[in-house]
């Protein structure tokens, strides 16, 4: 029937099936997984004892299938309240499963000798009450017996009716019908969860808006509309497990035997609503004051970013306060006043006064600053960077190795772009203990001088300075964005051994053309020292004159030049002798 490895093709199978079930049934799983660990806490011995040691009623209860029917309170004779309390249930519950004994036969009667009050049923004795008993009550001991024999016998009958054939089969039947309309609930709710999802991504970016905060964006829309769509979620995951918890309640009280363990859980469902619940009004104070300092922050944020807004525009002066200093003082300012509200907030968040909390809050605390001490350093220098006017955004920079603009300054970083238009971020901390060249520094001043741009090329001693300075001058100011006034000028700036070092120098205006006019430069200076017949060689230039040409190219030849031939001399020849 099946191939010889059918067994190792099914794993895959199966285990596919299983993950889209689990997919699936994720939520109702663990919804089941945590009630059934409820239900085996409700049975253990601890709960139980719990449940008893919190009874409001001082005594020992007596029990019939898990029902209180009353308490005993004293001791009679050597018998403990506990122990006549077992016994006396153990003696109900023989009556209740025994269906043949007629429990309106239950009679009281008066023992002259012991001063008590039995309630027996023909001979045997069912309870026995004292006087302490009746005063432990705060009735007489007839009176008290009536009671609890009235009690007895309305609570054997009940037992004895649930036990019944029809009852247990009419309990199923409800069990049956419950768990249809459970089914229905739980798939409607996921129907629901879907539309709500394709409704939420269709209002994206319309209805749904970005969620802001004190100017800033705290979440974009669609952002925005996954918190949403999650919040639906995590009420449909509470709903379900409210649901399953009411279903198996409500099925556990159909039959006898699980009826008492039903009645644990909407206990325990009833003490846990009502503790959120009064925990909730009692917080309401507390998210009053949270609301208002909320509110009182905003608008105080509000206002100082107005003011540091018209100072940099220039409407408001201060004086010794720069307009750059505007954004980043604003932006200190701010972390300042959210920092103040946060403390002030702290006391009021939701179980801010518990162990646990403060617990987590002082373990964060010691991770920050454990993890914090390099952004510190960065904060630092970036505040110092600021105020030191070092730079601003545009200037043109040179920070250690890397050259470039400006494009963003914040208190951690600095971001200069290069010439090759490649972004370089580098830490403020880096920044403050790098050297930093400015070149863009004149441009704020209008009292300091112009960049100033200098190249330097060597020639021999056989040209006359003052013709290489004029070819020089003149490559300057054929130059764009050389300025003309101040003029170029040249310095000579070492006498070399096979060489001098001339150095010209040109005022400039636009630094972050730096590069573009450097090579203009350097072209201009070849075609001025070939139009001036200066040639530019190596500082260890050798060649025989004779059969070379020129080193210049051959438009700057003069007229009528032609290379010279090779003269060639023998050895111990008259010319060799007069050359000598």
């Amino acid at each position: 029937m099946f191939a010889s490895g059918w067994p190792f093709s099914f794993i895959p199978f199966a285990t596919t099936y299983f993950l889209r079930f689990w997919c699936r049934c994720r939520h109702f799983i663990t919804g089941l997984v945590l009630l059934l660990t409820l239900l085996g806490s409700l049975n253990s011995p601890l709960a139980q004892a719990t449940s008893l040691g919190n009874s409001p009623h001082p005594g020992q209860p007596v029990l019939l299938q898990g029902e209180t029917l009353f308490y005993i309170q004293v001791r009679v004779g050597s018998f403990p309240p506990t122990a006549r309390a077992r016994e006396i249930s153990n003696r109900i519950e023989v009556l209740a499963k025994d269906g043949s004994i007629d429990i309106s036969q239950l009679r009281i009667s008066s023992n002259e000798t012991t001063q008590t009050v039995d309630i027996r049923l023909k001979d045997e004795v069912i309870v026995t009450l004292s006087s302490d008993d009746a005063a432990a009550e705060n009735s007489t001991q007839l009176a008290l017996a009536y009671d609890y024999r009235n009690v007895i016998v309305e609570a054997v009958e009940a037992y004895r009716h649930a036990h019944q054939p029809q009852q247990i089969a009419l309990g199923a039947i409800y069990s049956l019908i419950l768990s249809l309309v459970t089914l229905v609930m739980l798939l409607g709710m996921y129907r629901l969860v879907w539309v709500t999802d394709r409704k939420v991504r269709t209002l994206e970016g319309t209805r749904i808006q970005d969620l802001r905060l004190f100017g800033n964006t705290l979440l974009t829309a669609d952002r925005v509309a996954d918190l949403i769509i999650e919040t639906v979620r995590i009420a449909r995951f509470v709903l379900v497990f409210a649901l399953i918890g009411l279903y198996i309640s409500l099925l556990l009280s159909f039959f006898p035997w699980t009826k008492p363990v039903s009645k644990g859980i909407l206990q325990y469902f009833l003490v846990a609503v009502n503790a959120l619940w009064n925990r909730f009004v009692g917080y309401l104070p507390n998210l009053f004051f949270l609301v208002l300092i909320i509110v009182i922050t905003r608008y105080v944020l509000r206002i100082i970013r107005f003011f540091f807004a018209e100072v940099r525009r220039g409407r408001i002066v201060l004086p010794g306060f720069y307009q750059e200093w505007a954004r980043p003082t604003y932006n200190i300012i701010r972390f300042a006043v959210l920092a103040f509200a946060a403390t002030i907030a702290f006391p009021y968040l939701p179980g801010s006064d518990t162990a646990a909390f403060r617990g987590v809050s002082v373990f964060l605390g010691i991770l920050f600053s454990l993890g914090s001490s390099g952004a510190v350093a960065n904060f630092v220098s970036g505040i110092i960077l600021t105020y030191s006017r070092a730079f601003i955004i545009g200037d043109r920079v040179q920070i250690s190795d890397t050259v470039g603009d400006v494009i963003e300054k914040t208190l951690l970083v600095t971001r200069i772009n290069t010439p090759k238009n490649v972004t370089v971020t580098i830490p403020n901390a880096m920044v403050l203990g790098s050297h930093i060249i400015n070149y863009s520094g004149s441009k704020r001043d209008p009292s300091t001088p112009p960049l100033v741009l200098h190249t330097t090329i060597t020639l021999g001693y056989d040209l006359p300075w003052q013709q290489v300075h004029k070819a020089l001058i003149t490559a300057a100011q054929k130059t764009a964005l050389i300025l003309p006034e101040p003029p170029p000028f040249v310095l000579q700036t070492s006498l070399d051994d096979f060489y001098v070092s001339y150095e010209l120098n040109a005022y400039t205006e636009t630094p972050a053309q730096i590069p573009k006019i450097y090579s203009d430069l350097h072209q201009n200076i070849q075609d001025c020292c070939n139009a001036a017949g200066i040639e530019i060689l190596s500082p260890h230039y050798q060649a025989m004159r004779d059969g070379n040409v020129l080193a210049v190219p051959e438009v700057y030849w003069p007229k009528g030049y032609a290379p010279p031939g090779f003269r060639i001399v023998p050895l111990a020849s008259p010319e060799q002798d007069t050359a000598k």
